[in-house]
């Protein structure tokens, strides 16, 4: 299916004028039912595999603890260096085999785990899996900007991040289910995982979306773009998008991206080490807060989303940054409470972490696809993704060392990094 045949079909993705509100709904548009489909069953099965595959490592394998940690830390990097190749595939119009791969590649990785032993086999098959984990948020975005336009795009966006968190969940509550059966329920699980890649990559393969060429999508968006925008507007915003994506406002838009990055470890990493070393509470607060967020972005990111829909993506990401520093500084005031009402504190300050998440999240990747320029849509997000995983790789060191010299070097360091990434952003990021 080209991306002409599914415009031109009367549910078409760009000429509805209804706007749907349901998550169900908005991900049939982005790609139909075979999309939505594989969405789900990637979701699932991404989340059966996050909690087993270090202990896959030490228990069925055999590996210490370091081993398989230092294994899946070059697995991530592998993916990181990747992705500037992914973006370039992108570029050339390829939608949904580069998807497709990335499934492929992990189901690949899964099966290397069941096939080999010892750590140069459990090392390979962690770049096989970092290497598809990294590179699936580029080839979904520019496969869903195919097939949806404008604030329709977003909310897609959104509503597949928001059905992503639900399936992580779900798999994530089946493999520790399944892990205390041993070592043969493990392998059972690594099975289910690698089909559930394949399924999804055969659903998306089927689709066969690929990009118009780049003179038709260029003459595209400045239609859209002359509808949309007075004279003066339009030719400034052109100026930027062609110095943004490629150029040094990238790089600038994307350095002030990594302080946001380190949001995601605060709290798995950040939090949950303060708990319990700092305030002596059991672990089961910073647990509550994890299933609290968890749950609040699976039902509330669309709506936020759809809320924020008038204001401008670059307004949006900086005040998704500005909760974010607000609420650093409230992790800080609330831990200095102490005990189990310093802690009850924190819960109510991640409700204000959660939210700024929520914005940045559905802000950041919208920003850097209405800003690129089509024929350079995959460099753009690969460039963007890149600065969330050298964040992401960076925070657990990072966090853990500034939390070790004390909580207000931690949060007072990461609040103001974060507030100068929304200052730059809001001052030069493109206006869309």
């Amino acid at each position: 299916m080209t991306l002409t045949q599914e415009k031109a079909r009367p549910a078409g993705t760009v000429s509805r004028p209804e706007r749907p509100r349901s998550t169900v709904r908005l991900l049939r548009v982005a790609g139909g039912r075979r999309y939505a489909a594989a969405l789900v069953v990637d979701a699932i099965g991404a989340g059966l595999l996050r909690p087993f595959q270090l202990l896959y490592g030490v228990s069925v394998l055999g590996l210490s603890a370091g081993r398989a940690g230092l294994a899946l830390s070059l697995g991530l990097l592998a993916g990181l260096v990747v992705l500037p190749l992914v973006g370039r595939w992108v570029d050339r119009g390829a939608r949904s085999l580069p998807v497709a791969t990335t499934l492929l590649v992990r189901a690949v990785g899964v099966l290397v785990l069941l096939l080999t032993g010892g750590p140069l086999g459990f090392t390979l098959a962690a770049v096989l899996l970092g290497v598809g984990t990294q590179c699936w948020p580029t080839v979904h975005a520019a496969t869903v900007t195919t097939l949806v336009e404008g604030r329709l795009r977003d909310a897609a966006l959104a509503a597949g991040r928001s059905l992503r968190n639900a399936g992580l969940g779900v798999g994530a509550l089946v493999a520790t289910v399944a892990t205390s059966g041993g070592t043969g329920a493990l392998r059972g699980l690594a099975i289910v995982t690698a089909a559930a890649c394949v399924v999804a990559a055969a659903l998306v393969w089927s689709l066969r979306v690929t990009a118009p060429s780049a003179v038709r999508a260029e003459r595209e968006r400045q239609e859209r773009e002359q509808r949309e925008r007075r004279e003066r507007r339009e030719r400034r915003e052109r100026q930027q998008r062609v110095r943004g994506p490629v150029g040094g406002l990238s790089t600038v838009l994307s350095l002030a991206n990594v302080p946001f990055a380190f949001c995601f470890d605060v709290l798995e990493v950040a939090l949950p080490a303060l708990l319990v070393t700092r305030l002596r509470v059991s672990p089961a607060w910073s647990s509550g807060i994890f299933v609290g967020n968890t749950v609040l972005v699976i039902t509330t990111q669309l709506a936020v989303v759809l809320w924020l829909a008038k204001r401008s993506r670059r307004s949006v990401l900086a005040l998704g940054g500005g909760l974010l520093a607000v609420s650093y500084l409230g992790f800080w005031l609330a831990g200095g409470l102490g005990g189990a009402t310093g802690a009850g504190a924190i819960c109510l300050v991640a409700v204000v972490y959660t939210f700024g998440e929520i914005v940045y999240t559905g802000a950041g990747t919208a920003l850097v696809v209405a800003a690129a320029p089509p024929e350079r849509l995959g460099r753009a997000l690969a460039r963007w993704e890149l600065s969330n995983g050298l964040g992401r790789a960076a925070a657990p060191a990072s966090l853990t060392a500034l939390l070790a010299v004390g909580p207000g070097v931690l949060w007072g360091v990461l609040a103001a990094a974060t507030a100068v990434g929304a200052a730059v952003v809001r001052r030069v990021g493109p206006d869309v």
